[in-house]
């Protein structure tokens, strides 16, 4: 068994780099990247060279390339000590043409062709576009920079590398003081009083690594962070996976108590506050609540994570449909070409004939004439707008398992062991209970991992239809702005949803059925 499941955890691994690369290469190679600025109105308004050196920014962003403006290189070389700050002051900005450099400028620009050509980057330099022989027209001035394509391989083993990273007390780069972790019984966001166990650090990343609320599972950590990849444009510069968990919905405002003593209204949770270099002295309202820069803090909010939409929706639609669909088939399949048989054999033709988004409209207006809320509402949640998503998930996966189940049982009604079952004395119910529908129900049971790991990445159509704010609009959305970050990202999360769901499958199965051996699949 364990050797079975080390061979297919790591066939797993090898899968998922498979796809992803595959994504990657889709995306960075075969795709138009000039298609990300089709809805970028910072680019359409942009004009003359300050629009190429967007384009390149924005490519480097978005991961295409490597993009080294000639001013970042000088600065660069002032910062490590190689020229002075009056050198970098005199030579960071060029001529408007080359032949309009100084002599000291000129000397670094060719220090600048010849450190990055040498390099495989490409180097361009942009003349100023002149309104008038004295004015520079908008967005004209001279531009320098370098650029490179990046590999494939190194965009994988970067993305793949820090696709998971621990909080250390080495992740503060100003003056924090002394770095280190504090363990305490008595949180201070509770002022101290309340038993409520946290460890704080000092120097990482987040100031909070573990501690308790009344939120379920009322344990938390920031300690370990799995990183999916930035989003550009669906919720800029914001991690895939924060995305998909954070909580959506109104503010819920508490009496909160900041480190400074303050207290007031707020909607802040300051278990989420995070590490920024000299944000406590960006304003006096940081200085008012604040004693260092662990200042950036999320908002509580009422509604659930788009994660959790979806999950609360597909969880609820599997299990329906599982309750349903198992004693139907069980019926259908006793009743063969009975008056049930048939009844059931057009509902399951119907729900797989018809295309899914229309019967999801249809059954949509049949609720509005009910009364049934039709759209979701995080404003004013209730549990009634739940029905009519769970419903439509719900009606394909139904006929699915009825057709399947009663295929399957039928199949085992004509085998030789049931006639010999028979022969022995075996009464059709005892046949029935302890063979057929337990033969019968073992490939149904592979399924059931699938159907619950699969309802955390939500139901595309079902959620767009009726305005679910969930996971699954999320990859639809991504490919819609040319979101590359969120593309791959959604990407891995599905792909490892599927291979966790087949092994967890398999063993499942296992369980069930003493006659399946690891050992057997493992030769």
């Amino acid at each position: 068994m364990t050797k079975y499941l080390i061979k297919r955890i790591l066939y797993s691994i090898f899968s998922i780099v498979v796809v992803v690369a595959i994504v990657m290469v889709l995306i960075y190679s075969l795709m138009d990247r000039q298609l990300i600025f089709a809805q970028d109105p910072t680019y359409t308004n942009l004009g003359n060279n300050a629009k190429v050196a967007y384009q390149y920014r924005r490519w480097e962003e978005f991961g295409y390339i490597d993009y080294v403006p000639y001013s970042e290189w000088i600065a660069d070389l002032a910062r490590s000590g190689q020229i002075t700050e009056e050198e970098r002051s005199a030579v960071t900005s060029i001529g408007r043409k080359p032949e309009k450099d100084s002599p000291e400028t000129a000397e670094y620009v060719a220090k600048f062709y010849e450190y990055f050509e040498s390099r495989g980057y490409a180097v361009r330099r942009l003349d100023a576009v002149m309104a008038t022989t004295r004015k520079v027209a908008n967005g004209g001035n001279q531009q320098l920079f370098a650029y490179k394509d990046k590999p494939l391989s190194g965009r994988l083993i970067k993305y793949f590398t820090g696709f998971i990273s621990v909080d250390n007390i080495h992740f503060a780069s100003g003056d924090v003081g002394e770095r280190g972790l504090t363990f305490t019984l008595h949180d201070p966001v509770y002022g101290g009083e309340k038993f409520a166990p946290a460890i704080i650090g000092n120097g990482t990343q987040h100031k909070y690594l573990l501690y308790t609320d009344s939120r379920f599972p009322f344990l938390h950590q920031n300690l370990v962070s799995v990183n999916l990849g930035k989003s550009y444009t669906v919720n800029q510069g914001v991690d895939v996976a924060e995305t998909m968990s954070t909580p959506q919905g109104s503010y819920v405002t508490s009496l909160v108590t900041y480190p400074t003593g303050h207290t007031e209204l707020s909607a802040d949770d300051l278990h989420s506050a995070r590490y920024i270099e000299g944000s406590r002295e960006a304003s006096a309202v940081t200085r008012d609540r604040f004693v260092d820069d662990y200042t950036n803090v999320i908002t509580v909010k009422s509604g659930l994570s788009k994660i959790g939409y979806s999950f609360v929706i597909g969880i609820i639609a599997s299990l329906m449909a599982y309750v349903l669909a198992v004693p139907l088939g069980i019926i259908m399949s006793r009743h063969k070409d009975k008056l049930i048989d048939k009844i059931g054999t057009i509902y399951i033709v119907f729900i797989l004939a018809v295309p899914s988004l229309a019967y999801i409209f249809l059954f949509k207006a049949i609720g509005y004439k009910l009364g049934l809320p039709t759209t979701f509402d995080m404003e004013h949640a209730t549990r009634v707008m739940y029905i009519l998503p769970i419903v439509s998930l719900a009606l394909p996966s139904i006929a699915n398992l009825m057709k399947w189940l009663r295929r399957f049982m039928i199949d085992q009604m004509n085998a030789d062991y049931v006639k010999f079952a028979r022969s022995g004395g075996l009464s059709e119910n005892e046949i029935f209970s302890r063979h057929i529908l337990k033969n019968a129900a073992i490939p149904l049971i592979h399924g059931i991992p699938a159907s619950i790991l699969g309802a955390l990445v939500g139901a595309i159509i079902t959620e767009r239809v009726y305005v679910v704010p969930g996971a699954g609009n999320l990859l639809t959305k991504a490919i819609n702005f040319y979101d590359n970050g969120v593309i791959v990202g959604v990407t891995l999360f599905y792909a490892v949803l599927s291979v966790t769901s087949i092994i967890l499958g398999d063993v499942l199965m296992s369980m069930v059925d003493p006659r399946i051996s690891f050992s057997s699949k493992a030769r």
